[in-house]
């Protein structure tokens, strides 16, 4: 969350950091009261501008793998979360007729991989539901956008859990993609944390922000497999579509 710029204490480059360190307030994102204490105390200092919502993670296993709480974990952190974060934010910036809304999403939000199923459902959701909210945000000068980034190497990749493994999987798909993600080192991170969070200040403070912005190779390669396999699969359906309507 970005307070306005204007407002912003001035502060001596060298002491900058540490005033910012000083500003985080931690709290569980997945409890909704911890959520309006957040919101509560930020609106209350400044006006918010500008909200990130970035926090997520990942549990890597065949969906029959997975607990009842990795299942609830997931969606709870990955969609429900930025979900309440984003109602609550939402009223102040409307009344102030502007504001940016920032989701960070995943090419897994387009793109589907084995193991990942209860993340994809996730991204997935973030996706129709900021779609939606773009079209209803927009007209009072508030904007959301969803940030679609490929591999980065950050702490996401090295706090990715696991579920209790069933060997039955041990030799399909979802075991070989389970195996890549226990062996995986930094060859499977190639995006630069840095570049990217550039990428997102440039978007958040343009004037029009687009609704989707798709970070590093591998995940534009993922977004674009999945949107033409989508469309071919449509297209080659077009006649059974047309055919279930009455007849005229």
């Amino acid at each position: 969350m970005l307070p306005r710029a204007t407002t912003t204490p001035m502060i001596a480059k060298d002491s900058m950091l540490e005033w910012l360190k000083s500003q985080i307030v931690r709290r569980n994102v997945t409890v909704k009261d911890d959520i309006a204490a957040v919101v509560a105390r930020a609106q209350a200092r400044r006006p918010v501008d500008i909200l990130v919502n970035n926090a997520g993670g990942g549990v890597i296993g065949a969906t029959e793998e997975m607990s009842d709480a990795e299942v609830e974990g997931q969606i709870a952190l990955n969609l429900m979360a930025p979900i309440h974060i984003t109602r609550a934010f939402v009223p102040a910036m409307r009344l102030r007729g502007s504001g940016r809304i920032i989701q960070i999403s995943s090419a897994s939000g387009q793109g589907s991989l084995p193991t990942s199923s209860l993340y994809h459902a996730a991204k997935w959701g973030l996706e129709g539901f900021s779609e939606c909210l773009r079209q209803e945000l927009e007209p009072f000068n508030l904007f959301v956008t969803l940030i679609e980034p490929g591999g980065a190497r950050t702490s996401f990749s090295h706090n990715l859990q696991f579920a209790s493994e069933i060997a039955a999987y041990r030799d399909t798909p979802a075991g070989d993609i389970r195996k890549m993600f226990e062996t995986a080192g930094n060859e499977l991170y190639t995006l630069d944390p840095q570049k990217i969070a550039q990428a997102i200040v440039d978007v958040a403070t343009s004037d029009h922000p687009p609704l989707r912005v798709t970070l590093g190779g591998d995940a534009f390669g993922v977004v674009q497999a999945a949107l033409q396999s989508r469309l071919a699969f449509l297209q080659s359906q077009e006649a059974l579509a047309r055919s279930v309507a009455f007849d005229s």
